[in-house]
């Protein structure tokens, strides 16, 4: 027998089983893992693991590169976090397939959903193909840092099928339903892992429309679904809004029921009904119970907006002073902000309405300082409201100078989901519901207002080893979720686990030394485009098919990644 290509020595090793931690040396030949104990033969390369913890590759099931990984090889911020499948996609929207005259409606509509700028994605794209098996061909000649799977975006089908009719979210007839069907079907033929949509008043373009799919009927989705799961395992993932989640998921069930399709979707903690998440989990489960293929996205934190002057929003931007003056560039813009006149007609000044779904009135007592290294569990009186109090002013003042900081680039941090009890604990339990996987860490989307593609290393490092305001979950636990767990739930079943026969992605981890910085802009898309990225400290190297990809944080330049063509089994 051949020497190994590659062996781990002696790392404590998690195996994405969720029981208990090991010492081991995994060998890895053909890309697979060849053997998990005590490994006698010599590596062509071998990596000294001693103390360092072993993860099966991270899978990420609710990310937006379908455009990135048209125009970049790296698929960073999810490869820089253990991430090494990565399923774009979700919600809806994406960039097949496409007729040519609908180019810049797709664009608006990735721009005003996933916060992904328009500048970006027209230089980016080269939208060398039309349909989605044509999308898939294309991307499966490109080679990548990590593995991506794509599912079938209904924005784009909708608008492929129905023209104008399908864009202002016109009911499909008949005719319509068997040709989205059609196409579903072929979807699946090349490739596609499951179908996505939206149903939330949250996803519109860039210039105000609802998304087309908000008010899908019933016998869409049916047709789309039941279509592309017979022709294989295939996941429909969907965003519901809380004040109709009593109507879309009794709906969204009656679908996976009839068509057997299993169905995925985000479940967080709202401040208007901040128990909702429960009762939709009790239904979930229960539904579960009843034969049902189902699982609960949660995300690892609170979904939170990140506001500055660099950045997409800010609490001062209906401000009729600030208004006047956000046109200009950051370093004129900074200038003016520190005249005394400005400042004081600023903040003399009221925020006003918007119809901007993701501006929201600002409330200093939910409005914090993120800090370095990063707190994302803070307690209340952290936030400016109480500070601004304590020291005798308006908060508004604390808010302005903090984004005057850092030459202009200071930033304000505003949970909005999963924080209604300025805590985790309602996320902790979501994330030991039986039926949830953790998710929306929305890699490569929200560039400019959130960064939260590093959900994968904070379940390590908050979640098992730095949490002070309430329980732990285990390092067992948080590997299974973020690696098994994720990829049974979109039909892998070839990855996940530090077993023999299964495709060798893994993670060596200095965990004691595992570390998030604070966000920061970068401007690395194309043409200049900015998008926030967070540094990490800890993997000591990702590999991804047995190939070292990553290696102390930094690109090998080796890309082994390739396109997930449907459903995996262990071979």
């Amino acid at each position: 027998m051949s020497n190994p290509d590659l062996v781990i020595r002696g790392g404590t090793v998690a195996d994405g089983h969720g029981g208990e931690l090991f010492e081991a040396d995994v060998a890895i030949t053909g890309g697979r893992i060849s053997e998990v104990g005590k490994v006698s033969a010599k590596g062509a390369e071998e990596i000294d693991a001693r103390g360092k913890l072993v993860t099966p590759g991270f899978v990420d099931v609710h990310t937006h590169y379908d455009g990135q990984v048209t125009w970049s090889q790296d698929i960073t911020p999810s490869s820089q976090n253990g991430v090494t499948t990565a399923i774009m996609g979700n919600c809806g929207v994406g960039f097949a397939p496409c007729k040519p005259a609908d180019h810049t409606r797709l664009i608006q509509l990735m721009e005003g959903v996933e916060d992904i700028p328009e500048p970006v994605l027209s230089a980016g794209i080269p939208w060398a193909w039309e349909s989605f098996p044509d999308y898939m061909d294309w991307l499966g000649k490109r080679d990548f840092d990590i593995d991506v799977g794509a599912q079938l975006p209904h924005a784009a089908l909708r608008v492929y099928v129905m023209g104008e009719r399908g864009a202002r979210r016109d009911p499909s007839t008949p005719e319509d339903n068997a040709a989205m069907a059609r196409l579903a079907g072929e979807a699946v033929r090349a490739g596609a892992l499951g179908f996505s949509t939206s149903r939330t008043l949250n996803h519109r373009t860039s210039t105000g429309d609802f998304t087309p799919t908000l008010k899908a009927g019933e016998d869409e989705l049916t047709a789309i679904a039941g279509a592309m799961h017979r022709q294989g395992r295939s996941v429909l993932q969907f965003v519901l809004d809380l004040s109709t989640i009593h109507e879309d998921l009794p709906m969204m069930l009656r679908v996976a029921d009839s068509t057997k399709c299993p169905i995925s979707f985000s479940i967080t903690q709202n401040d208007r009904s901040p128990n909702r998440w429960r009762q939709t989990l009790d239904e979930i489960n229960a539904a579960a119970q009843r034969g049902l293929s189902i699982t609960a996205q949660i995300a690892a934190r609170p979904v939170g907006l990140l506001l500055g002057l660099e950045l997409s929003r800010n609490p001062f931007q209906t401000h009729p002073s600030y208004k006047a003056i956000a046109h200009l560039p950051l370093q004129q813009r900074l200038a003016r902000l520190h005249q005394p006149e400005i400042r004081k007609a600023i903040l003399s000044e009221t925020a006003t309405a918007t119809d901007d779904p993701l501006f929201f009135r600002p409330n200093y007592d939910k409005m914090f300082l993120l800090g370095d290294p990063p707190d994302y569990e803070q307690p209340p009186e952290n936030a400016l409201g109480p500070q601004a109090r304590r020291q005798g002013r308006q908060p508004e003042e604390l808010a302005y100078e903090a984004m005057l900081s850092d030459e202009g680039r200071g930033m304000l941090y505003v949970p909005f989901l999963n924080y209604s009890d300025g805590n985790l604990d309602a996320t902790r339990e979501m994330l030991l519901d039986p039926q949830s996987v953790p998710g929306l860490s929305d890699g490569g989307a929200h560039c400019g207002i959130i960064c939260d593609a590093s959900f994968p290393t904070y379940l390590l490092t908050h979640w098992t080893r730095d949490r002070t305001r309430g329980e732990k979950l285990s390092i067992p636990f948080v590997v299974a979720a973020q690696s098994r767990k994720t990829a049974l739930s979109v039909g892998l079943t070839d990855r996940g686990l530090i077993a023999p026969g299964y495709k060798a992605d893994v993670n060596v981890i200095d965990y004691d030394r595992l570390h998030l910085h604070p966000p920061k802009v970068h401007y690395d898309l194309p043409v200049g485009g900015r998008r926030l990225l967070q540094d990490v400290d800890g993997y000591e190297a990702t590999i991804v098919s047995g190939v070292v990809t990553r290696r102390q944080g930094e690109a090998t330049g080796r890309r082994p990644g390739k396109l997930v063509r449907g459903a995996q089994g262990v071979q």
